[in-house]
């Protein structure tokens, strides 16, 4: 759930500020976005299986 509520505000800044940014500059944020939300989301996953 957290990862949800971090998506949708990241979201919202993010589409705040991109009509001033060039589109690769946005493109390139947008990934390294979903990168990072990516890279938690599996580290979260994989430390509940070891807890249960």
């Amino acid at each position: 759930m957290f990862v949800v509520a971090a998506v949708f505000a990241l979201l919202g800044i993010f589409l705040g500020a991109i009509t001033y940014l060039p589109l690769g500059i946005s493109a390139i944020a947008a990934v390294a976005i979903a990168g990072w939300l990516t890279h938690f989301a599996i580290r979260e996953r994989g430390s509940h299986r070891n807890t249960a």
